[in-house]
């Protein structure tokens, strides 16, 4: 399986604009309970107050003078309590909203608000709000949500141990098959994202005509996860590379020039990869031995490594006998060409024909095949 540069996004919720609302605020029991007047942090108009709301619900800013610099563990340390304290006073704010203003528009969205912002007092060390979350019970949304990603992920899971079953058949069999249980489940499980994730791993698979239906599938519909979308944005994006001319022209770590227009009338492998991943180093010795029989013919390799420290680099090449030229730039999933072609998953290889066009995104699988083929084209 392809090493995917995922990551995951925490929630910092506000503290400021609120000089002496700590004296003000009180803690709330279960939701119900009217707020007393002389207690309010909000303004009579409703909307006014709702604007409140939403502004002091939104991530703070890191203080100016940490810019450009490590802040200390104790600068860090006095943030983090005043988030605490201001997620708290956010939360009665949003909790405020809702009992005051029942009938306005934001009232639900107030009320999740509440829960949400009470959650990150808690988890931000705010002692203070420990009893008034647990009052709250159980999220029902979420119990609804885990349950359904539990349903979800075993029938996904039932999928892929069926079309396992055509193995023999080879891996178009296994992947249509799989398809072709998915669309049961998208009936099923309508806009689940899981769905979409497992349509995208497919398009990744079969390349040609059938990713790029499954690729406009996934950007049509309305409940994607935006990791997904952009993933899929991606594929489509590369897929209309095909039959066009790549511009890629460095210094390799060892001071050879490369500049793919200058090197016409060689079949090339743009191979995208790195010495951390371990699919990567899986290809290696298929990659060489490739490379030693058909470089004669005139078969060659760019290396663009998404490596972050170049003697690490220069020991593994060296090692594995790799003596084709290596891009790198110490960036890692954020470096030049990598991010210039969109590539969110290694290994990545791609041939470029005789005529300098990019002909193949999936060179991986029966890669000195494919190279063998080009050579023999005029």
């Amino acid at each position: 399986m392809k090493q995917l540069a995922i990551g995951m996004l925490g929630i910092a919720l506000s503290v400021g604009g609120l000089r002496a609302a700590d004296s003000a605020a009180t803690p709330a029991g279960q939701g119900g309970t009217a707020v007393d007047s002389s207690r309010r942090l909000l303004p009579n108009d409703a909307d006014k107050a709702w604007a409140i709301v939403e502004a002091e619900g939104k991530p703070p800013a890191p203080p100016a003078e940490w810019k450009g610099r490590q802040p200390t563990s104790d600068e860090v340390k006095v943030f983090r309590q005043k988030k605490a304290s201001g997620s708290g006073i956010a939360a009665d704010m949003a909790r405020e909203f809702q009992e005051r203003f029942k009938d306005h528009p934001k009232s639900s969205e107030a009320r999740r608000l509440y829960r949400e912002l009470l959650e990150a007092a808690v988890s931000l060390g705010n002692e203070s709000k420990v009893a008034e979350l647990q009052a709250l019970g159980p999220d029902p949304a979420k119990v609804q949500e885990e349950a359904a990603a539990a349903a979800v992920s075993a029938k996904l899971q039932e999928a892929v141990a069926e079309a396992r079953k055509l193995q023999t058949q080879g891996m178009e069999a296994v992947l249509g098959d799989f398809e072709k249980r998915l669309l049961v489940l998208e009936k099923e499980f309508p806009g689940r994202g899981e769905i979409y994730a497992a349509y995208l791993e497919i398009a990744q698979l079969r390349g040609g005509e059938k990713s790029k239906e499954l690729l406009a599938k996934i950007l049509k519909a309305d409940k994607v996860p935006a990791q997904v979308r952009a993933m899929a944005e991606g594929m489509q994006k590369t897929q209309e590379r095909i039959g066009k001319p790549l511009n890629i022209a460095f210094t390799a770590t060892d001071g050879r020039k490369v500049d793919l227009a200058q090197m016409k009338g060689k079949v090339v492998l743009i191979d995208f990869w790195a010495t951390w991943c371990g699919p990567c180093v899986a290809e290696v010795p298929n990659v060489v031995a490739a490379y030693e029989r058909l470089h004669p013919k005139g078969f060659e390799i760019v290396g663009i490594s998404f490596d972050e420290e170049a003697e690490a680099l220069k020991a593994f090449t060296a090692k594995h006998k790799m003596s084709w030229a290596q891009y790198f730039d110490g960036e890692g999933w954020k470096n030049k060409f990598g991010a210039e072609f969109g590539i969110r998953g290694i290994p990545a290889m791609w041939l470029v024909d005789k005529k300098g066009n990019l002909r193949d995104l999936e060179a991986r699988s029966d890669l000195a095949a494919k190279v063998e083929k080009l050579l023999s084209e005029p």
